[in-house]
C-alpha cells in the first residue's frame, strides 16, 4: 500500500515539456480509424435502406 503512490509517480511523464510541432502519430491514427468507422456505418446504412426501398417499391408495383 505504501508503494502505490511511488508507482503512480513513476508511471507519469518525465516532467520535460516538449513544444508541439505538429500532429502526433496517435492523432493521425485516431483520425484514420474515425474516417474508416464513418465510412463503414454509412455503407451499412445505405445497404440497409436500399433493401427497404426496393421492398417497398415491389409492394407498390404489385398494388
Amino acid at each position: 500500500m505504501i508503494a502505490l503512490p511511488l508507482v503512480a509517480v513513476q508511471s507519469g511523464h518525465s516532467g520535460i515539456v516538449h513544444p508541439r510541432t505538429g500532429p502526433e502519430l496517435s492523432d493521425i491514427a485516431l483520425f484514420v480509424v474515425a474516417v474508416a468507422g464513418v465510412w463503414m456505418v454509412r455503407r451499412a446504412l445505405r445497404k440497409r435502406f436500399a433493401k427497404t426501398a426496393s421492398t417497398k417499391k415491389a409492394h407498390v408495383e404489385k398494388d
